[in-house]
């Protein structure tokens, strides 16, 4: 089969979908890489990697997606991309499409085949696509917080660490899964008093079992979550909903009432975001002030590192891909229940239950769109 890459065009997106590495594994078991000229530049990839490795480098990015059986994204298709769309095409690619309803409309009405990268699960519930991108955005966020609670950055003027005799900064993070235990791990290194609220008690009881310093778990409630975050010189959003718009757990009133300068980190913006004066922002302007409050709501954090983000996202993507390409659609599906979930819309209907109910669209079985046996179904 015929793989694709192409250079993203969201904004500030630094990040490419596979590495040489991944490509080698590709065109030695038979199959195609396309790579669009310059694609992995921001990730440290010169052209000259992907050719030795086996790809060939086309200089039209619509070059690429006509050719490709199968494209592969960091990154949903923006809108100069939809045109691109076609029947016969598989799309991998973070495609967020909850909060994405032109994206939605382009796929259905190109009856292509989209599967979101970060709606693909593994046998025991696992995301293991999105997992990587999530530690990272999770190792990043206190010291993204730590920076913007500096003086010179508008903030409070708060070392998240203290000093001798002084209260270190109090930092409170919502959700304990991946992001938020990798931004409570960080936090406790830097020094910080941390707060994790989450609403499940085995993701706080195997939170607690790491015994990080200074942080303390809590179940998240209406109450618990508006009283930890007044308290906050930094707010950690960490909650994700796989498939589905994220619920916004602080309100404004609550955001108006907490310190002047104090930091809102919102890594699920791209969902939607569990604050409601959260709104996407990119590398390129990240921040904006709204009720007194630093906003920081990038949606793709992990952009910040390509290097290692890129690294990181080909590892994890390039079994699926192998698995299409060698199996063929149906065969991959057939074999991987993880892929199966991550199928959005196929053939121009939505597979996807958590994605029709948040779009309000009729949702069809995925054995009812694509010929496939019993055991799959």
């Amino acid at each position: 089969m015929k793989i694709g890459v192409v250079r993203e065009l969201s904004p500030a997106e630094s990040r490419v979908a596979l590495t040489p590495g991944a490509v080698y594994e590709i065109t030695r078991r038979g199959h195609e890489v396309l790579v669009e000229l310059g694609a992995g530049l921001e990730s440290g990839i010169p052209d000259e990697e992907y050719s030795a490795a086996g790809a060939r480098i086309l200089g039209d990015a619509a070059a690429v997606w006509n050719e490709s059986e199968i494209m592969v994204k960091v990154s949903g298709p923006v809108p100069e991309e939809h045109g691109l769309l076609r029947e016969d095409m598989i799309l991998f690619g973070f495609l967020s499409l909850a909060v994405n309803p032109s994206l939605v409309r382009a796929l259905i009405e190109s009856r292509c085949r989209a599967f979101a990268l970060e709606m693909i699960q593994d046998d025991r519930g696992r995301l293991p696509v999105l997992t990587p991108m999530s530690e990272i955005a999770g190792r990043l966020v206190p010291q993204i917080g730590a920076h913007y609670l500096q003086r010179p950055s508008g903030g409070r003027g708060i070392l998240l660490g203290g000093s001798t005799g002084v209260q270190p900064g109090r930092v409170v993070v919502l959700g304990a899964g991946i992001v938020g235990t990798g931004a409570a791990r960080v936090a406790s290194g830097l020094g910080a008093d941390v707060t994790v609220l989450d609403r499940d008690i085995d993701r706080l009881r195997q939170l607690e079992g790491l015994r990080l310093r200074g942080v303390r778990t809590l179940v998240a409630g209406g109450m618990s979550i508006r009283e930890a975050v007044l308290g906050a010189d930094l707010v950690v959003g960490a909650v994700l909903v796989v498939g589905a718009r994220t619920p916004a757990l602080v309100d404004r009133d609550t955001v108006r009432e907490m310190r002047s300068g104090a930091v809102i980190v919102d890594v699920d913006v791209d969902h939607g975001g569990c604050v409601e004066t959260s709104r996407p922002t990119t590398l390129d302007d990240p921040v904006f002030v709204e009720e007194d409050v630093i906003h920081y709501c990038v949606k793709n954090v992990p952009a910040t590192v390509p290097i290692t983000a890129t690294q990181a996202l080909s590892n994890a993507l390039l079994p699926y891909v192998l698995g299409v390409a060698d199996r063929g659609l149906v065969g991959a599906l057939n074999s991987d229940a993880g892929l199966r979930r991550g199928a959005a819309i196929v053939e121009g209907r939505v597979v996807s239950p958590p994605l029709a109910e948040a779009c309000g669209a009729e949702h069809y079985r995925l054995s009812s769109v694509l010929p496939m046996h019993a055991e799959a179904r």
